[in-house]
């Protein structure tokens, strides 16, 4: 494997940005979904408590999770061998 270009290591960089920042977005959803009640209502403490560590859980998940996927996506891409071509048979 040969060295990496200027532009490969930009691209690397932005699509980690962009894996990082999407990732960041939708843990936040989802631990807002799932413990947003908690600061809405009154509950119990017991189910304020579970639902604040469940929520923790899925968002930790939810991030991880699209932090792969987005990366891996990018990695699995086919790069032209040579600029203007669109097949690497070509």
């Amino acid at each position: 494997m040969g060295r990496r270009g200027q532009r490969e290591r930009d691209a690397i960089t932005v699509e980690i940005g962009y894996a990082l920042c999407s990732a960041l977005l939708a843990a936040a959803l989802v631990f807002g979904a799932v413990a947003g009640p908690t600061f809405v209502f009154a509950l119990p403490d017991l189910a304020t408590r579970l639902l604040r560590l469940g929520a923790i859980g899925l968002a930790t998940a939810v991030f991880s999770l699209r932090v792969v996927f987005v990366l891996w996506r990018f990695t699995g891409r086919a790069q032209p061998s040579q600029p203007g071509r669109t097949r690497p048979d070509s």
